[in-house]
């Protein structure tokens, strides 16, 4: 990775080094196509990144791994990853005390925690094993002709009670899909559910950033140039910030919506969600355990000591806190998450030190109903656009964007210069 002097023009381009730009990349590759791509910062990820500071992993913005994702499964070899797993449950901080979801099938010594009122309502504890069943056996491929709805209306439509949906499921999902009204597309939910069930939310011993540095790693010597922004799109491909003007007969643009559509005019931009998050580090943890505590009253979103989770997230001795609230924080700031943290934790945080704080703007897309789960990436004879914005708010989402970029790409390239395109939509 990084600049140096061009080497001949390549077949195709792409902008961005975002997870989507990286599988694009990656299958055109693998397809014998001569890719180079172009990242405006100075490593790959986009929001997929971590930083190190004073020994401490900070994620730009909490985010877990799901080793679920058909996508993540196809493109990457996990093992290299060295994941390190959360509590396949969550911690409720409700108006009547703390309560426990965890997983009967993965942790049967805790199953009594779901007892009839120790969790939730009988009734309730059958409606979401229900809709955990059906999710989890059903092909995805029928989840995703559902009808589609809000997520509120489906959980409604599974039996939940509004106080089960309002104390447990509502927190938990808002910090899922950054959104607390549960407006999300059904289908999207659906498909997310079904990926939790079947799989393990992880988080990689190197950060998150580690995942986009994997994929980039796989690519051919050369493929990836960084500190490379691309000022605008050419009749012939692409120039460069520098003046630098790079042909090719394809280009993918790889971005955000707000860049893609300023590369790519007409390129719709959805509305998009802002998830803000603050790093604490403790000298003790105030909860042993790698586990997410969610909040129903909304205060904050959820927090969790990262470094239950992994070890590596911070030095010896110390433990490393993370908590989320939706857009750019609370009245108060800092001061009043770490007070909201006291209470979930049951711990004095006052001797807490603030390490970071990351407001990531639209870190997804709103997705609301009817919301296509993917758009074909062709906008105009050899241009195409990929990434979330073009599918579903995920990991998943962008590299399967990126995926069918790649697909596309080929099938216009084999076909000739007069393959059939589209206008943007």
């Amino acid at each position: 990775m990084g600049n140096g002097r061009h080497r001949r023009a390549p077949r195709v381009i792409v902008a961005g080094g975002g997870l989507a730009g990286l599988a694009c990349a990656f299958d055109l590759g693998r397809a014998g196509v001569d890719v180079e791509l172009h990242e405006a910062s100075d490593a790959v990820g986009g929001r997929v990144r971590t930083d190190r500071r004073d020994g401490f992993l900070l994620d730009r913005g909490f985010q877990v791994f799901n080793t679920a994702y058909p996508q993540v499964r196809r493109l990457l070899p996990l093992r290299e990853l060295r994941l390190r797993p959360f509590t396949p449950g969550v911690l409720a901080h409700t108006p009547s005390g703390t309560l426990r979801l965890t997983d009967p099938t993965r942790r049967p010594r805790e199953a009594g925690s779901l007892l009839p009122g120790r969790a939730l309502a009988a009734r309730d504890l059958a409606a979401l094993a229900g809709l955990t069943a059906r999710d989890a056996l059903a092909p995805a491929a029928l989840l995703r002709r559902g009808q589609d709805r809000t997520t509120e209306a489906a959980l409604a439509r599974s039996g939940l009670s509004r106080e089960a949906v309002d104390h447990v499921l509502r927190p938990f999902l808002a910090g899922v899909f950054l959104e607390s009204d549960l407006e999300t597309s059904a289908r999207f939910f659906h498909l997310v559910w079904r990926s939790m069930a079947r799989g393990t939310l992880c988080l990689p011993a190197d950060g998150i950033g580690s995942v986009p540095r994997l994929l980039a790693a796989r690519l051919p010597e050369g493929t990836v140039r960084t500190d490379s922004p691309v000022r605008s799109l050419t009749g012939a491909g692409i120039l460069l910030h520098d003046g630098t003007e790079r042909p090719a007969q394809a280009v993918v643009v790889a971005t955000d919506a707000v860049t893609a559509s300023r590369l790519l005019p007409g390129t719709p931009v959805p509305p998009g969600r802002t998830v803000t998050t603050y790093y604490h580090a403790a000298g003790t943890s105030p909860l042993p355990e790698p586990t997410l505590v969610v909040d129903s009253s909304l205060t904050v979103l959820n927090t969790c000591v990262l470094s239950e989770v992994s070890g590596t997230y911070a030095p010896r001795g110390t433990s490393l806190v993370s908590t989320s609230v939706l857009d750019g924080g609370p009245p108060g700031g800092e001061a009043a998450v770490r007070r909201r943290a006291a209470d979930l934790y049951g711990a004095d945080t006052a001797d807490w030190q603030h390490l970071a704080t990351y407001t990531v703007e639209n870190a997804l897309p709103a997705m609301r109903p009817p919301w296509p789960l993917s758009r074909r990436t062709r906008v105009a004879p050899g241009r195409y656009v990929c990434g979330d914005h073009r599918a579903t708010g995920s990991v998943q989402g962008a590299l399967a964007s990126g995926s069918r970029a790649a697909r596309e790409v080929l099938a216009d390239l084999r076909a000739g210069p007069r393959a059939p395109h589209s206008s943007p939509r």
